[in-house]
């Protein structure tokens, strides 16, 4: 079964004014679907268009060697959009109680979280992710990936994403990653959080 763009929770108008109408539709519907699209195309014919994206992901000896670079891509892209689309919400209710105990074991605080993590946002170099997971040993980190990297690989569990590529915000934000860091904070989906911690 071929891999398709997923529904999202919210409108693409739900999210403003911290991300517009605009800047969604050129991020889900165009960008997004990209990959997708060649996702779909490099499996064509393979026997792995069933396959997961996980399993793509942290598999990729069962894909032909001429493919792997490309299917990694697409299938990590694919997931880490899917993703960072679960991260926001325009109900952001500030984190529930088993988060803010994780965090507060983690990092000393939410309040002291969000600082290192928007800082580890803003510093990846070039086209990339900054990631909450979850280790294997139970403990937080804060994780950045460069590119279409994925904690999957590492065998962590994402629980919160922030897309930093220059896509992800340039509509609305031009060149300001630092402020767009700031913003999205009115816009994490903490609930999605407190489900995975």
């Amino acid at each position: 079964m071929a891999h398709s763009l997923p529904a999202l929770d919210w409108s693409l108008d739900a999210l403003a004014p911290v991300l517009s109408t605009e800047q969604l539709d050129f991020h889900y519907n165009k960008h997004h679907n990209t990959y997708i699209v060649n996702l779909n195309k490099l499996l064509d014919g393979t026997g792995l268009e069933g396959e997961s994206l996980e399993s793509l992901i942290t598999n990729l000896a069962q894909v032909p060697e001429a493919k792997r670079t490309a299917v990694f891509n697409n299938a990590a892209q694919h997931f880490n959009h899917s993703f960072y689309w679960k991260s926001l919400s325009p109900k952001s209710a500030g984190p529930g109680p088993k988060t803010i105990a994780a965090l507060t074991a983690g990092f000393g605080s939410v309040d002291d979280f969000k600082k290192q993590f928007s800082e580890k946002a803003v510093t990846v170099f070039g086209s990339g992710w900054a990631w909450l997971v979850k280790k294997a040993d139970g403990s937080l980190a804060i994780q950045q990936t460069s590119n279409a990297g994925c904690p999957l690989t590492d065998g962590n569990v994402p629980l919160l994403t922030f897309d930093v590529w220059e896509h992800a915000s340039s509509v609305d934000y031009r060149n300001l990653r630092a402020k767009y860091c700031e913003e999205i904070w009115k816009i994490v989906n903490w609930e999605h959080i407190e489900s995975r911690v």
